[in-house]
């Protein structure tokens, strides 16, 4: 880490010889410096530039520019004992002439010039500074390639990715990514399973930086691990079961727009950043730090896309439900995670259904068929109620409670139509169960949000693992601020 360089009293300017305004500018030190001025000129690119009159310091290593926060050049300073007292930007001849006292400074050239970002904020140079000047805050093992190594097979070559290309995490990437929480890197998140070993915040961070993610979805992330981890939600047994699920992750709150995520069009498709990273990156924490791969502990037979991360934004503007985590206990306009061991999706297509009653029975047809028509009350869903059916709902007054009561009311099912051999079919309940009426699911495991886009009569059914003490329980928890 680099000590912050202290500046000279006098006024001080962060010129580069690569901007139009800084070259427009340099007979303007000049007069400065004749007029009788104490300045010291910073050269972000070139010791030799401006030249002239004035002292010229070198630079080109970024620190003073790092350190006192320059983001455009030219930049001019007024330093009083060691302290900026002022500063004003690009090129404006009244705004100079004000801040030096010297009528008439730059008369010769145009009125107003606007500066040119600096070499400190160059978004290639910016992690690298963080690094060198910053300070690591990291304690994580740093792991040296070869010269000739490409990085992006390194990650392939030791088992790090799912399959796709990740972010090559470096020491500045991480830094970055840590800004996205006030949470010490250090602080414990949660045990992971399968192999049970505590993981921080850093850890995790590195992860979500393999995944793509934003520095503001790290609350997001976090959160979601927690949530995975807990014993209701049971990510070891869903690791293990060789059935499709993995996690689904349900946003709600205000945080779903202010990072970008997408409860509209294409919600459980791909082309959103937050949506795709956020689900990702919960996987790869649970894959490289949980050791929870495919072939290993993961035993699915088929698997299914929620394995690679599936992740969305309930659509809460125009919902006739409350948002879910609301339903599940928490304030309105709290940011949260609801996990939810699921799959799929599978469609469920009415085009025709102008009325709540209608399209709650055509829903609860194609409720019937999850897992098996034939089983019941093990597997939990969850039911994404498309916009325009959503209209249908919110028009004809029907929340959350009276779709669930109406479509709990249509999937209580014949016990003699589930049974063992009932219709040909050997799979089903046992016989014990004929001559009784049976809930397609467990109460309260029928779980329905809102999400989608404007256009199509269509939503979704996201099919679950099994349900309650014996398999995992869906689970909503507060995103820390």
């Amino acid at each position: 880490m680099v000590e912050k360089p202290t500046l000279p009293d006098g006024l001080i300017a962060v010129v580069k010889r690569d901007c139009p305004t800084c070259v427009l500018v340099a007979p303007v030190l000049d007069e400065l410096s004749e007029g009788g001025m104490e300045l010291t000129v910073y050269s972000q690119d070139d010791p030799s530039f401006p030249g002239g009159r004035a002292g010229v310091v070198d630079d080109t290593d970024l620190a003073v520019s790092w350190h006192h926060d320059i983001e455009t050049v030219p930049t001019l300073l007024r330093v009083d004992g060691g302290v900026e007292t002022d500063r004003i930007v690009g090129w404006s001849r009244s705004q100079w002439q004000a801040f030096t006292s010297m009528e008439g400074l730059g008369a010769e050239l145009p009125e107003q010039r606007p500066g040119c970002g600096s070499l400190s904020v160059d978004p290639s140079l910016s992690d690298t500074l963080m690094v060198r000047f910053g300070g690591s805050k990291l304690s994580g093992r740093r792991i040296e390639l070869a010269a000739l190594e490409d990085e992006f097979e390194a990650a392939f070559d030791r088992g790090w990715t799912d399959g796709l290309p990740v972010v090559p995490p470096t020491e500045g990437r991480v830094m970055r990514m840590l800004e996205g929480t006030t949470r010490a890197p250090d602080e414990p998140v949660a045990v992971i399973p399968p192999h049970l070993g505590e993981v921080s915040v850093e850890q995790v961070a590195v992860n979500a930086v393999m995944a793509g993610c934003k520095p503001e979805y790290l609350p997001v992330v976090l959160a979601a691990v927690e949530a995975a981890c807990t014993d209701g939600f049971n990510m070891h047994g869903l690791l293990a079961t060789t059935y499709f699920s993995g996690p689904v992750i349900v946003v709600n709150g205000p945080i779903a727009e202010r990072i970008g995520m997408n409860s509209a069009g294409n919600v459980l498709g791909q082309g959103n950043r937050a949506n795709m990273t956020i689900g990702r990156a919960l996987q790869l924490v649970i894959r490289n730090l949980g050791g929870g791969r495919p072939g290993e502990i993961d035993m699915a037979a088929l698997g299914s896309p929620s394995k690679l991360g599936l992740c969305f934004a309930e659509r809460e503007h125009d919902s006739p439900f409350e948002p879910l985590a609301v339903s599940r206990g928490l304030a309105p306009g709290t940011d949260a995670v609801t996990l939810f061991a699921g799959h799929g999706p599978t469609a469920v297509a009415d085009q025709l259904s102008r009325g709540p009653e209608s399209l709650a029975r055509s829903m609860a047809a194609s409720l019937r068929g999850e897992m098996n028509t034939k089983l019941a009350m093990g597997f939990d869903a969850m039911l994404v109620v498309g916009a325009e059916h959503g209209r249908i709902f919110r028009e004809a007054g029907w929340d959350r409670p009276r779709l669930q009561a109406a479509l709990d009311e249509l999937l209580t099912l014949d016990g003699d139509e589930m049974v063992r051999g009932a219709g040909g079919v050997d799979e089903g309940l046992p016989l014990a169960f004929a001559g009784s009426k049976v809930p397609k699911f467990r109460p309260g495991g029928l779980h329905i949000v809102h999400a989608g886009g404007d256009a199509g009569l269509f939503s979704a059914i996201l099919g679950g693992w099994v349900a309650g003490p014996k398999g995992s329980e869906p689970t909503t928890l507060e995103i820390k601020k």
